[in-house]
């Protein structure tokens, strides 16, 4: 599920897009936020529906083994420990992932290849040799395969990454927190689990996690003169058409978060875009956003155009 720093990514991406084009249908720019926010569900979906293509490819083998002119021993009695898998078949005969894959029209048809080279990789692997040779069978088995396999091979599949670059120019961005997704999805299957058994869903409390990134890119544009006049006053030794663009921006998101929402601490606020800074940005910007927001958030506190609502929120 979506956290809040996801959420304040996106909207940094959102607001970067908006700026580097006209700057004007800020309505056209929200529609773009909450585009590339459900993008990430569909990576998510496109993921685990790797795991009963993977199955099928297995079985597809196993049938294609048998009908050779000479078929070996071990071709009549194939080893079916990973086609037996029960994480792999939970998650192929899902009616939850099948019904949202509809509805987010995801599938992997016409990338048979890419799924193929998956598979010979993933057979080659000694994770993948450890399993199949093991005498022990059972779910926790089945899933520590399941999680190992997918951490080492299907994560890094270089083609996969590439095929998502190809669907949206941010989705790179967005892997480690969909293979998260993946890996949590998996460790809640158990002995109960069935193929009713639900995937996750994109946020935690869908209402408060929109609000929050509508909020967030609307009013980060609205006072965008404000934030920038802020800016000016807490960076004068330095020429503001001379501050990356990146490091501008994540300060004038930091200011609106800190000024609209009041249960938010200013130190995670702080903390929060300092962190965002060491991927977005250049090697020295951390530091320099810190300077700057920290002195801003202290005289707007004091001064009171910061007001925080409930106990240990205010520093």
């Amino acid at each position: 599920m979506l956290n809040r720093r996801h959420l304040r990514i996106k909207v940094l991406q959102a607001l970067y897009a908006f700026y580097r084009s006209d700057g004007k249908d800020y309505s056209n720019g929200e529609k773009e936020l909450f585009f590339g926010i459900n993008k990430i569900y569909e990576m998510y979906l496109f993921y685990l529906l790797l795991f009963g293509e993977l199955l099928s490819f297995a079985e597809f083998r196993i049938e294609e083994n048998k009908k050779k002119r000479l078929p070996s021993k071990e071709d009549l009695n194939p080893n079916r420990r990973f086609v037996n898998n029960k994480i792999f078949c939970l998650l192929s005969s899902n009616k939850n992932l099948k019904k949202a894959s509809a509805d987010h029209k995801i599938n992997w048809v016409g990338e048979q290849d890419l799924v193929r080279k998956l598979y010979y990789l993933m057979v080659e692997d000694e994770v993948y040799t450890e399993f199949m040779n093991s005498d022990n069978s059972s779910l926790e088995e089945d899933r520590d395969f399941a999680i190992k396999i997918f951490k080492k091979v299907i994560a890094n599949f270089e083609l996969i990454h590439n095929y998502f670059e190809e669907k949206s120019v941010y989705w790179n961005d967005d892997i480690d927190f969909t293979c998260s997704m993946v890996l949590k999805t998996i460790k809640t299957f158990d002995d109960q689990s069935d193929e009713y058994s639900p995937i996750l869903p994109l946020y935690k409390d869908e209402s408060d996690e929109k609000e929050f990134a509508r909020i967030l890119f609307r009013r980060s544009i609205m006072t965008d003169e404000e934030n920038q006049a802020i800016i000016q006053k807490y960076s004068q030794n330095w020429e503001v058409e001379r501050i990356a663009l990146m490091d501008t921006l994540l300060m004038k998101i930091a200011l609106t978060e800190a000024k609209e929402f009041e249960t938010i601490p200013l130190k995670v606020t702080l903390n929060e875009y300092i962190d965002i800074s060491k991927f977005y940005s250049t090697p020295k910007s951390n530091g320099f956003i810190n300077g700057i927001l920290d002195k801003a958030f202290n005289d707007m506190k004091d001064n009171g155009e910061i007001k925080k609502i409930g106990r240990g929120l205010i520093g």
